[in-house]
């Protein structure tokens, strides 16, 4: 009889720890801007026409993660959301050309 190898010690994926307003977020919860979740949930399909209603598109990119930290501490110092703050620097940049 054979015996079993033990399972492996590295885990087949890496946990990620979310922020509070991430998670409820991914819950699919409406999050006011103190990061509490809002008391109504909102449906993900509605929220999508809500965002095209508002001429916005999905728009997913890789970045160095230095960068990302710098786009999340700035993003905090002005108290404002990540798409916002993205939205603004590429508006910027792009005047710039």
């Amino acid at each position: 009889m054979r015996s079993q190898s033990p399972p492996s010690q590295t885990p087949a994926f890496e946990l990620k720890t979310l922020k509070k307003a991430d998670l409820e977020t991914s819950k699919g919860k409406k999050i006011d801007r103190d990061g509490h979740a809002a008391a109504v949930a909102v449906d993900r399909r509605e929220q999508r026409k809500r965002d095209q209603a508002l001429g916005l598109v999905p728009f997913a990119i890789k970045l160095d993660s230095d960068l990302v930290k710098q786009l999340h501490a700035l993003a905090q110092e002005r108290k404002t959301g990540l798409n916002e703050l993205t939205a603004e620097l590429l508006k910027k940049g792009l005047k710039s050309k």
